[in-house]
């Protein structure tokens, strides 16, 4: 018997989605997602099973998707399934191989969920994985954020299976005689991750055999530590920023009565991009060197008489990428824009950082440039035009961040774009659009 009743009470209790949502699965054949995905159709929830075969494994990738398409033809749900050639896109982006395994994924993900109309993609991570992340953040050094763990949701990303670990999984496969392939990979150690699931979990659960358990308990308190700590940290800024123009003030005698000094200074300045070894240098010069100046990318930090001055530096001028009809990807300052062709007249929702156009609009070559005095557009809904200075104070972005705001131009020079905010009204699809152009920007 598979735990259903478990299954839709965790569904339910951390609002990952609801009968009437539809859902893709992400099933790569192994245990814990096959699992996932008997839960699903046992539950009875409308689902379909996505599968990526990245190229990396020969024939045993070729296999593992043809099993998860049998699997699929079996629990009787839509199949969707992708090639990927992985170690061509991390050469080409300087990546490492499983970082563009997870960023191919996601991309892909999003894409058939804003096609198809999925408005929840459902991933197998369970209680283990939660444990291994956080052991990961510790080793590499982290903040209250990296305690909290894997969180059964993210945006439109759910994890169902938080609620077992991964004996629970292997016990439950074993008894309903489930079957499900096994990735030689997976019992590497060359790979951070499994080395802690294979040589260091297992010493800890030598001194802690509820260790799961103890850890699910740790990670409702480190959440709800951060719940208290945030809330702290806004009641802070309205207290001690002070707004002067470009320019951020923060008075010394303020900064010293606060309790524990260096935390709240750290997740005060972190907008502004300074790091805790920052932190730890100012701590040391506040009422000693007057003067003294710290830089973060984006911002300098002085010492004054009495007071912090947070000031934007000189805006970088960046060269326009340039967009051909057959470029598929560009960068421009900190991101990397995608281009994708289509033949359905699909609209993309919910998603700020993607947009479909009606391709017949566009006037190639187009431009990704910085923001200029004077450029208006129409916001999507409007059939009047605004001001981009006028969007950018309702949309509340700071001076400092506008330049690097990217804006997509058409060759007539109209703004299609404001990326990350609105797309002009002047280039949404219609009743009329026969083929769509899809942009999506990813920050570098």
């Amino acid at each position: 018997m598979l735990p259903v009743k478990r299954f839709t009470e965790f569904i339910e209790q951390n609002s990952l989605f609801t009968p009437a949502s539809k859902i893709m699965a992400a099933v790569s054949g192994g245990i814990d997602s096959v699992l996932m995905a008997h839960l699903l159709k046992a539950a009875g929830y409308n689902f379909a099973i996505a599968h990526c075969n990245f190229k990396l494994r020969g024939d045993a990738a070729d296999a593992d998707q043809q099993f998860v398409k049998e699997l699929a033809h079996e629990l009787e749900v839509p199949f969707h399934t992708k090639n990927f050639d992985t170690q061509v896109y991390a050469a080409e982006n300087k990546i490492s191989i499983q970082m563009a395994a997870r960023d191919l994924r996601y991309q892909w993900f999003n894409k058939i969920s804003q096609s198809a109309g999925y408005d929840t993609i459902a991933v197998a991570h369970h209680q283990n994985d939660t444990i291994e992340t956080i052991l990961l953040n510790l080793t590499r050094g982290t903040g209250i954020a990296g305690l909290h763990g894997i969180l059964p949701k993210n945006g439109n990303i759910a994890r169902p299976l938080l609620f077992l670990t991964r004996n629970e999984i292997e016990h439950l496969v074993a008894k309903n005689n489930l079957q499900y392939v096994e990735d030689a990979s997976n019992a590497s150690v060359k790979y951070a991750r499994n080395k802690l699931r294979h040589q260091v979990i297992p010493l800890l659960k030598e001194l802690n055999p509820n260790l799961e358990a103890t850890f699910e308990n740790n990670l409702r308190n480190f959440r709800d530590l951060e719940v208290l700590l945030n809330r702290q940290v806004e009641s802070l800024k309205s207290d001690l920023l002070i707004f002067a123009g470009d320019e951020v003030h923060i008075l010394i005698n303020k900064i010293h009565s606060l309790s524990p000094k260096r935390l709240l200074l750290f997740k005060l300045l972190q907008p502004y991009g300074f790091g805790e070894s920052t932190i730890d240098d100012l701590l040391s010069v506040l009422h000693k060197h007057a003067g003294r100046v710290f830089e973060s990318y984006n911002f300098t930090l002085l010492v004054d008489r009495g007071k912090l001055i947070i000031s934007p530096k000189a805006v970088k001028q960046v060269a326009d990428a340039i967009i051909n009809n057959n470029t598929s990807a560009t960068c421009w300052s900190g991101y990397k824009l995608t281009v994708l062709h289509d033949d359905t007249p699909l609209i993309i929702k919910d998603n700020p950082m993607a947009i479909s156009v009606d391709a017949a609009l566009l006037i190639y070559p187009l431009k990704l440039r910085s923001w200029q005095q004077g450029d208006y557009f129409f916001p999507l809904g409007m059939k009047t035009r605004q001001k981009l200075s006028d969007f950018f104070v309702h949309q509340k972005v700071p001076v400092s961040a506008k330049s690097n705001v990217p804006i997509l131009v058409n060759g007539n020079d109209e703004i299609i774009w404001v990326g990350g905010y609105r797309l002009s009204d002047r280039y949404k699809v219609s009743d009329n659009t026969k083929k769509v152009t899809i942009f999506e920007l990813f920050k570098l």
